[in-house]
């Protein structure tokens, strides 16, 4: 039989002893008419909402009961990649080795991305060099889309967002996910158009995504690889 869950009420969380890894946040809300459960595949978190007139013991029942589901989501998630020497990487969409190089830098090839032999820091010295990639080849599409769009945009900024792969300020200022750089280069390219369609709407209207099909075409491909596939360029690991 398996062991109950219990509840932590300092930090509102549900755990289970044997399952010490799943954490699971209680969330009550004036909106919730029924208890329920969503597991964030981005931030490996399990959430359970429910109404401020349900106790906790029926928050506890229904984890109970939500087990076998609970924990076949965890393991189903991509688990967390360290970025070594003899490790692999998406560039670009395309998977390439981590391996020493002869160069004193950090070095692109058709299979690998060499660093110097006497590096100590390869996950950092492959992160600085994914973001100069992202920043050339994401400024490259932004100019191209917005030439074509007839509109300008002030300023171009990466950042290493969870929650979105780029946005457009009502002031023109673009901000993509560096991470963009592992996605295919056509996901890449589709992101900037979004973005830069933005520039001539700033909402989701139907009007807005005719313009992001006017400057890029059928996106639908590229929209669905980034709801199905984008959640695994998060759980590279940079740090030594």
């Amino acid at each position: 039989m398996s062991p109950l869950p219990q509840y932590n009420p300092k930090l509102k969380q549900i755990f289970w002893p044997d399952l010490p890894e799943i954490l699971i946040s209680v969330r009550r809300s004036k909106q919730a008419n029924r208890l329920s459960l969503r597991v964030s595949r981005l931030h490996r978190t399990v959430t359970i909402t429910g109404p401020h007139t349900v106790d906790i013991q029926q928050f506890l029942d229904f984890v109970a009961q939500k087990r076998p589901w609970i924990i076949g989501h965890f393991a189903d998630l991509p688990q967390p990649t360290a970025v070594k020497i003899g490790s692999y990487l998406p560039f670009l969409g395309h998977e390439l080795l981590i391996a020493h190089g002869a160069n004193r830098k950090v070095t692109l090839t058709n299979n690998a991305i060499e660093l110097p032999a006497n590096n100590r820091s390869a996950g950092r010295q492959i992160q600085a060099f994914l973001k100069v990639q992202a920043r050339e080849h994401l400024a490259q599409a932004s100019d191209k889309y917005s030439k074509k769009l007839g509109l300008s945009y002030a300023r171009l900024t990466l950042r290493d967002t969870k929650s979105r792969w780029g946005s457009c300020s009502s002031q023109g200022h673009l901000m993509y996910s560096w991470r963009l750089i592992m996605a295919p280069v056509d996901v890449l390219e589709y992101v900037a158009a979004h973005e830069v369609a933005h520039l001539a709407e700033m909402n989701h209207s139907s009007k807005f995504w005719a313009v992001v099909e006017q400057l890029f075409g059928d996106y639908n491909a590229q929209k669905n690889w980034l709801r199905t596939e984008g959640v695994k360029l998060h759980h590279y690991q940079f740090q030594d």
